[in-house]
């Protein structure tokens, strides 16, 4: 074979390897580079708006990335700690004062670092071991054996803008945010309970609407709060519903004392101010919630009692209706004249100011007793009279049976006396 035919025959051979390995090495991508590290000082705000477009895969690589950074400062501040151990003097404050800057610029590349792991988890990344570095590597550093460089650590920390500074805004801007949505959460319940004036509401379902727009307002201020001082929101609702559940399974019997609650609220079979007989228990109604109801006895006594024992038994609802008849007996004695004590009884209804004249009232002979003749005295009032009616009528009816002749019997026995003979 000829030179010429050889040297042809590998310049084919070199042409081919070309053109088959080519292809492979243009489809082959390029590394990622991170894009959000370019400026290490850009804002939390403004670096969660750069991550929101970010796939999974990209923003591992901006928190492989941001780790380094945070890697290379923690380093930074070893060697200057280590440093600050062998000098002594103005030397070290130095090195003091720096550890104080480099702490800050630490705590401030954290803060962007913890922004990219937030936005990797909530697109389904792992960032489990890279929260228990950040864990492992934030912080301050107090040791016994060196107390001018731990005071100095501590004094820097309250003085820095990514420390004590930052915190103390923190806090204040979580108080005013409490008070200020306290404020808003009064407001809102006083419109809402304006607006539910007119609304065919009972009292109880009113203050049970007006209380939870109250709350709820309130919850929402405190999440708003709790994110002024840098707590992760996600996690704790998530935890607030494992929670619920449990706490849920554990009181069962106060839930039905909530469904019992929530049905009074629906069907009001009583209201506040109402005078009840409910779970065992007589007396005025003076506030309810979901759990339980307050009742005050005559006596004033505050009676608790659970929804459930009330809505699970009969309720009597005496001053429900806007008018109540009061049931009086009057008795006579076998000799005295009905008519005239029926005409009596009459007159003293009539001339009761109290007593209604529609629905008419009702007296007749009722009962003929052991000892006595009983009428029914039967007037219409309206309900908060009804005490006021029952006691003037009887007091007017003893006052004119001893005025009239008209004797009121009292329980008698006639004891009959037999003398034995012998």
């Amino acid at each position: 074979m000829s030179r010429k035919s050889f040297g042809l025959i590998v310049l084919i051979l070199m042409t081919a390897a070309m053109s088959i390995t080519a292809p492979a090495a243009l489809s082959k991508e390029p590394a990622s580079v991170p894009t959000t590290t370019v400026n290490i000082k850009i804002s939390v705000p403004d670096l969660k708006i750069l991550l929101t477009p970010l796939t999974q895969s990209e923003l591992a690589v901006e928190v492989d990335a941001w780790q380094r950074l945070v890697k290379d400062k923690v380093t930074e501040i070893s060697r200057l700690q280590i440093q600050s151990k062998t000098v002594e003097g103005e030397e070290k404050q130095k090195i003091l004062d720096q550890l104080t800057r480099l702490r800050e610029e630490r705590t401030a590349l954290i803060d962007r670092f913890n922004a990219v792991l937030r936005e990797l988890n909530a697109k389904g990344g792992d960032v489990a071991t890279y929260e228990k570095y950040v864990k492992a590597v934030s912080g301050i550093d107090i040791s016994s054996d060196d107390a001018l460089s731990s005071w100095s650590a501590v004094r820097g920390w309250l003085t820095s803008k990514e420390g004590g500074i930052r915190w103390i805004f923190n806090i204040v801007k979580f108080i005013l945010i409490l008070l200020a949505f306290m404020i808003i959460a009064n407001i809102v319940g006083a419109m809402a309970r304006k607006s539910l004036t007119r609304a065919s509401l009972s009292a109880l379902l009113k203050d049970f609407i007006v209380n939870t727009t109250q709350k709820v307002v309130f919850i929402l201020g405190l999440i708003i709060a709790l994110s002024m001082l840098e707590v992760n929101i996600g996690p704790l609702l998530a935890g607030l519903g494992v929670i619920g559940f449990v706490v849920g399974f554990a009181l069962q019997n106060t839930l039905s004392n909530f469904a019992a609650g929530f049905m009074i609220l629906l069907y009001r079979p009583y209201d506040i101010g109402n005078f009840v007989t409910a779970g065992g228990v007589t007396g005025t109604v003076d506030s309810m919630n979901l759990v339980s109801t307050t009742i005050k006895t005559p006596d004033n006594q505050s009676l608790i009692v659970p929804n459930g024992q009330i809505w699970g038994d009969v309720i009597t609802n005496v001053t429900g209706n806007a008018t109540r008849r009061v049931d009086l007996v009057f008795g006579i004695g076998y000799d005295d004249d009905i008519a005239k004590a029926q005409k009596v009884l009459e007159d003293i209804v009539d001339g009761h100011n109290l007593v209604l004249k529609n629905p008419a009232y009702v007296i007749k002979v009722h009962e003929l007793a052991d000892s006595s003749v009983n009428f029914i005295c039967r007037p219409w009032v309206r309900t908060g009279d009804y005490w006021t009616v029952y006691w003037d009528i009887t007091r007017a009816v003893k006052e004119r049976f001893d005025a009239e002749g008209i004797g009121i019997p009292y329980p008698q026995r006639d004891v009959h006396v037999y003398q034995m003979t012998e």
